[in-house]
């Protein structure tokens, strides 16, 4: 028999959740939580909610400063910004391509275009000769002409390219694409995941090119069915959306507790202990006098220690945290491989360089490994038309330090030296002599970077990951170490784990 909705929505106003983490992942499974009447209390550590999507303000003009853009495949980040209530806020970036920069004896050069992760579909393409040179253009060649015997499955990016075009169109075009995108060498990339269908492809076409050309043509008709920009960002900088979520939570009645650090999690019979820390002469979540019932305090060398109990947990953290946290409730999880996590800096710079809006570099520029500090650069200003309206003639460039296996070369650099080390980098990558004298402000902005899906092996990580958790009644883990990056994955993976987490609660 079917249980009767009021019957339900009492069962969801006495289930207690405990959110923590404050990321997109979180806010959206604290909000598929509170949306059917469960009592949400959110735990973030941080100032402020959005994790990967932050601000800055530089000389009062406000961007981003982490996440900028969302994919637009599957349509789940539009779709929740347009129930937001900011759909008329989202728009495209400018049509103007990246650039190459660090290629032997030319410097920089337009990415070539009609290739996919840098591979080209035709080496004789002018824009591809002027990258790799006759002899990269007579090896890429090669792959024309092999024997189809020599065909077979390959996973590795890297090891595809190499074998079928040389060490050429690997190091200048492909390299600068992964190492840009998903901070990873080619040899790391799953070329299943990142190019689905490539493979499958070169067997068909007898070449590499040739299934890059195939795939680039059904990209093209598809495209012409539903066109639109493969990414969007919102007018005013993706923190909206975060404003716009916090705000839906306090409508439906959860409580997010910002600077509140989570020092425990434990698990006994059916009910949930998280202990946690906020600066003294804070209350725990739901009673402003600072008395709840499930709360207990301390007040130690000025910040108050208390405990929230819940009838389940969902844990948005990053995956090293995540996994401190979980180690006695979910022993499981510890015998599952960790993932490889680099840590990423981006430093975001007003500079007042009309040069720079007279005659850009496309829209940013990728670094061939090696050649650069930086992996890449974002040329805000002349990418999103909002940014530049607000910048009111000065010029906004994101600066990206670190990739996987290396450091950032900011990382141990203070903030007036990290700045001086970016100018430098964009004045190298945009092509303009960048004095001191024209910084007009910066920012630095430091972030985990979770292992993308593409990375090869990760899928299978993840799968264990995820079942380790799951196996745990009441447990739920979301964020981009188990979803992979992006919004347009992370979004849907913390809708369908919150509503796993629902049903299992509601309908036990």
């Amino acid at each position: 028999m079917t249980e009767e909705p009021p019957a339900l929505a009492a069962r969801a106003a006495e289930t207690r959740v405990i959110v923590i983490g404050g990321g997109i992942g979180g806010l959206i499974a604290a909000r598929e939580c509170a949306k059917v009447g469960m009592q949400v209390v959110l735990l973030e550590a941080a100032d402020a909610a959005g994790g990967a999507i932050r601000r800055a303000t530089l000389d009062g003009v406000t961007v981003d400063a982490g996440a900028e853009s969302f994919a637009t495949r599957g349509g789940h980040v539009r779709a929740l910004v347009e129930e937001l209530g900011l759909g008329d806020r989202i728009v495209s970036p400018a049509p103007g391509g990246a650039w190459l920069a660090g290629i032997p004896r030319i410097d920089a050069a337009p990415l070539p275009v009609g290739g996919i992760l840098g591979i080209p579909a035709n080496p004789f393409q002018e824009d591809v000769r002027r990258i790799i040179g006759w002899s990269g253009v007579w090896r890429a060649y090669l792959d024309r002409i092999r024997p189809p015997l020599t065909i077979g499955h390959s996973h590795s990016l890297g090891r595809l390219v190499t074998s079928r075009m040389g060490r050429k169109v690997r190091d200048r075009l492909v390299a600068p694409v992964t190492t840009g995108v998903y901070s990873a060498a080619p040899e790391d990339v799953d070329v299943d995941i990142a190019a689905p269908g490539l493979n499958a492809a070169l067997t068909t076409a007898g070449s590499l090119s040739g299934a890059v050309q195939a795939l680039r043509q059904e990209g093209a008709a598809r495209a012409a069915k539903a066109p639109g920009s493969a990414v969007e960002g919102i007018d005013g900088g993706l923190s909206l959306l975060v404003d716009a979520v916090v705000a839906d939570l306090a409508r439906l009645g959860a409580e997010v507790l910002l600077e509140t650090a989570v020092t425990g999690v434990a698990r006994e019979g059916d009910e949930w202990t998280v202990t946690a820390q906020r600066a003294a002469g804070g209350h725990p979540a739901g009673d402003a006098d600072g008395d709840g019932a499930d709360a207990a305090q301390a007040q130690t060398a000025g910040l108050e220690e208390f405990a929230l109990s819940a009838d389940a947990v969902i844990v948005a953290t990053p995956e090293a945290a995540a996994r401190d946290l979980l180690g006695g409730c979910a022993p499981a999880l510890a015998a599952t491989p960790a993932s490889q996590a680099p840590e990423i800096e981006v430093v975001t710079l007003m500079l007042d360089a009309p040069g720079l809006e007279a005659a850009p570099r496309g829209t940013g520029a990728l670094t061939v490994p090696g050649s650069h500090t930086a992996k890449a650069l974002t040329h805000s200003t002349a990418k999103w038309s909002w940014v530049r309206d607000a910048a009111r003639g000065r010029e906004v460039v994101r600066v990206s330090f670190g990739a996987q296996g290396e450091s950032a070369a900011t990382a141990d650099l203070d903030d007036d030296a990290a700045a001086r080390l970016a100018l430098s980098e964009a004045s190298a990558l945009l092509g303009e002599t960048l004095r001191d004298s024209q910084l007009v402000a910066a920012h630095r902005a430091r972030f985990v970077q979770s292992q993308p899906a593409s990375i090869i092996g990760s899928g299978e990580r993840r799968a264990a990951a995820r079942a380790a958790v799951q196996a745990v009644p009441g447990l739920a883990v979301v964020g981009a170490w188990l979803a992979g990056t992006g919004l347009a994955q992370v979004i849907p993976d913390a809708k369908q784990e919150a509503d796993r987490l629902r049903h299992s609660l509601l309908w036990r």
